[in-house]
């Protein structure tokens, strides 16, 4: 912990700030997104299928309209879209205090998801644009940061959802005001990048997307980045119905969250420069995703022989059935610690610099839409792998797309295509 607060102080007050934000916003959200789905299926007493649907329109309205946010952000520049993301989800969270309607709700949930289009791309391009050389290092913090705000955020809604539901929500929404007042009086105005000659400017919205679009290093590079997304999300999917299949129990999956969360917060600022002091960032990237994918081995490995039998709450038979998940966890955060600094700045590198909010908004996009495919894969294997007494079918799919993943960015690598200009070269503090 100490070296990624040691790395914060580094920088200059606008990434401060912006670390300091994405800490903030965490917070406010994840104490409120995590029991929301129990408020709706419990409080309200609607259906799973309207659950499902109110759910899947926040994902869909923040996917689905990244691209938007990004290039409002280039055109109409980072502060303004980071202000109104955060003041529009003021307006969702507390319209989530009072909502007792389906399309009370539909409008609530899909302004949340659309808030987080807006500031989202903004953020992580105004990151990149005052961090300068320093990318890596920077994205590297804000990982960190993030983090933090992902394990305090549940643990304050915990307290609160034990008063009331809208009390969470009164208090997200007040957290959520409080920022959007921060940050209209803090964050450093700067430019619209669109408004600087050469990129964005003088060119229309549709023209400056197929520029984006046609930009083929980058779609391959996203493309083959897919994949950690998917194998990333198993922390929601995979790994919850392995601890419950092999402890009949949901204390692990808890677990995997805090030693995740821990492993980012304590080692990230450390592990960053030690990647950084060896390899290129495609290497690590690369590196990295060779790691993501071998995460998996060890639930292959072990699930032929996990039982299904109900594992006792607590002692060393649960920590011995739930060895392989852990180290499944321990080694997909490790992966995610290499990868993740490398990957923003590269995309921050194709975006130029006045087009990255856009850049980072495709790229988001296509991420969702193909961690939606991918998990429908994992579903499938899942099911497939316990219909056919073959366990660890699905794990050993994860293993093969990580590799392949790797293999594909090496490929790129080695084809010239990820190359960065000499100012998005990472620097170690």
């Amino acid at each position: 912990m100490r070296s990624t607060l040691a790395l914060a102080r580094s920088f200059d007050r606008p990434v401060k700030l912006l670390l300091v934000n994405q800490l903030t916003i965490n917070i406010g959200f994840f104490m409120l997104m995590p029991y929301l789905a129990g408020h709706l299926s419990g409080t309200l007493a609607l259906p799973a299928a309207l659950v499902g649907l109110v759910l899947g329109i926040r994902n869909l309205s923040q996917q689905g309209m990244f691209l938007v946010g990004g290039t409002l952000a280039d055109r109409l520049g980072h502060k303004p879209m980071i202000v109104a993301g955060c003041g529009l989800r003021t307006v969702a969270f507390l319209l989530l205090a009072v909502a007792d309607s389906l399309p009370m709700l539909v409008i609530a949930s899909a302004l949340t998801g659309f808030a987080g289009a807006l500031f989202n791309p903004a953020v992580r391009a105004c990151l990149a644009r005052e961090a300068g050389a320093r990318k890596v290092e920077a994205f590297a913090a804000f990982n960190a940061f993030s983090q933090v705000g992902i394990l305090i955020g549940p643990l304050i809604g915990l307290l609160l959802n034990a008063v009331a539901f809208r009390l969470v929500c009164l208090v997200a929404g007040v957290i959520f005001a409080a920022l959007t007042v921060a940050q209209t009086r803090t964050l450093p105005a700067g430019t619209a990048p669109g408004d600087a000659s050469g990129n964005g400017g003088g060119r229309g919205v549709l023209p400056a997307w197929r520029g984006v679009v046609g930009n083929r290093p980058f779609l391959l590079f996203s493309l083959a980045m897919i994949g950690s997304y998917v194998l990333n999300f198993q922390v929601y999917l995979g790994l919850p119905l392995e601890i419950r299949r092999v402890t009949g129990g949901e204390l692990g999956v808890t677990l995997v969250f805090a030693v995740s969360a821990v492993m980012i917060i304590v080692g990230q600022a450390r592990l960053t420069a030690w990647a950084t002091r060896r390899w290129r960032p495609p290497q690590a990237i690369a590196r990295g995703l060779v790691l993501m994918g071998l995460a998996f081995a060890p639930l292959a490995l072990a699930a032929p022989r996990a039982g299904t039998a109900v594992v006792p709450s607590g002692g060393g038979a649960l920590m011995l059935a739930l060895v392989p998940v852990l180290g499944t966890t321990v080694l997909l955060s490790l992966a995610t610690m290499i990868i993740y600094p490398f990957e923003m700045a590269t995309i921050a590198s194709f975006g130029g610099r006045h087009m990255v909010g856009t850049y980072y908004g495709l790229y988001s996009t296509l991420a969702g839409i193909g961690t939606a495919a991918g998990n429908l894969l994992t579903g499938w294997a899942l099911d497939l792998g316990a219909r056919t007494g073959l366990p660890s079918l699905p794990w050993l799919l994860l293993v093969l797309i990580g590799l392949g993943c790797a293999a594909a960015v090496a490929a790129l690598d080695r084809s010239g295509r990820l190359a960065t200009s000499a100012e998005d070269a990472p620097t170690t503090a």
